[in-house]
């Protein structure tokens, strides 16, 4: 029987059996699959690794720079502290640089069992390596015994060269060798709103080699306490009772001022004798042991709008005494007289009087109008030397 036959009788068809085929087609479409994942990976790594190298590396490498130097701090706050150099800031090295030329001074005075004791203290400044310090006239007023206490703390005895109480500044010497010394800068170049760094020892040497640090607060500040005039400079760095004849500092760590007084009432208000002031005092001190200054050789008392209404006298100076070392250089002046102009300016007050004698030097003729017996009178004065009167 034919295949059709067979069929139809069973009810069964027979069909050929494929299996190769079937395999071969499950195997490509396995590589299909596999050759299109694989070019997915690739193509999707290629693309993360684009991605990652033009976005975030950056950031990886930030935060890679970061951990390097956590690590180097780590490495350096681990080693011992004595081989670890910390920078210098700028009052690090003015205070190293001035702070061995500041010293300590004690004015002692003599009791009456005999011995010494402390009347005050205050500061000074080296300015000469042969052991010369400059300090406050106040200082050392009245002493009768000056000790110099030397960073480091030794204590040896100072002598006195000479002092000028008009302008507040002494020179003292100590017999030591190879002292720091200090430089004197240029006060004329200093600004308000400078740093100013102030070295002394208030309240004594408990405080010793004390630092403060503020600013220029004013220039050129005229002051009269207790009849000295005062050429200042003022400034908030703090300024104690035994910071006076102390430095004055600039960021360079040249003396710009020394310390002198303080306003009691106010805080933040200090002020130094400015170093360009200083210098031709200290010059003179160096020089000749005192200042040289002009003055008429008198004994004086100022006549003033009250006393001249009064009294009915013009204002004047009043000559009370002619000093006994001057009767030849007063030109004719005599006691009783009242000085009524000089140098072809009217005297309305103490202040002009000192103010054109200071204009002039020692050896100098002033023009000068008397009033002498109800009558005005001319008189050329010739000014001496106030040393010693």
């Amino acid at each position: 029987m034919d295949n059709d036959n067979n069929s139809w009788q069973s009810g069964i068809r027979f069909t050929e059996e494929k299996k190769p085929k079937r395999f071969m087609r499950v195997l490509s479409i396995i590589l299909v699959a596999f050759f299109s994942a694989s070019l997915g990976g690739i193509f999707g790594g290629y693309y993360v690794k684009k991605t990652f190298n033009t976005s975030d590396n950056s950031a990886f490498r930030e935060q890679s720079d970061v951990n390097s130097n956590l690590l180097q701090a780590n490495n350096v706050l681990s080693k011992d502290p004595e081989t670890t150099t910390i920078p210098k800031n700028s009052i690090t090295k003015v205070a190293e640089l001035v702070g061995p030329a500041v010293v300590g001074i004690d004015n002692n005075v003599r009791t009456w069992q005999g011995g010494t004791a402390l009347q005050g203290s205050g500061s000074g400044i080296i300015f000469d390596k042969r052991g010369y310090i400059v300090t406050n006239e106040h200082v050392i007023e009245g002493a009768s015994n000056i000790s110099v206490t030397l960073s480091g703390g030794r204590k040896v005895t100072a002598k006195l060269i000479g002092k000028d109480s008009k302008t507040d500044l002494a020179i003292l010497k100590v017999d030591v060798d190879k002292l720091p010394v200090a430089t004197f800068g240029n006060s004329s170049n200093v600004r308000v709103g400078d740093v100013a760094v102030a070295i002394g020892n208030p309240l004594g040497e408990e405080f010793s080699g004390s630092v403060t640090v503020g600013v220029i607060s004013a220039l050129n500040r005229s002051i009269d306490v207790d009849g000295r005039d005062y050429k200042v400079i003022q400034t908030d760095a703090s300024i104690n009772l035994g910071n006076s004849g102390g430095a004055l500092c600039n960021e360079a760590g040249e003396v710009i001022g020394i310390n002198s007084l303080k306003i009691s009432s106010a805080e933040g208000i200090g002020f130094a004798i400015s170093i360009n002031e200083a210098r031709p005092i200290i010059d003179a001190i160096m020089k000749n042991g005192y200042v040289s200054r002009p003055s008429l050789g008198i004994i004086s008392q100022f006549i003033d709008q009250n006393n001249s209404d009064y009294y009915r006298v013009p204002i004047g100076v009043y000559v009370q005494e002619i000093m006994s070392n001057n009767s030849v250089d007063t030109s004719g002046l005599k006691a009783g007289d009242i000085i009524v102009s000089l140098d072809q300016t009217q005297i309305k007050s103490e202040d002009d009087l000192s103010g054109i004698i200071d204009k002039h030097k020692v050896g100098d003729f002033v023009a000068s109008k008397v009033w002498r017996d109800g009558k005005e009178i001319s008189l050329k004065l010739r000014l001496v030397d106030s040393y010693g009167q």
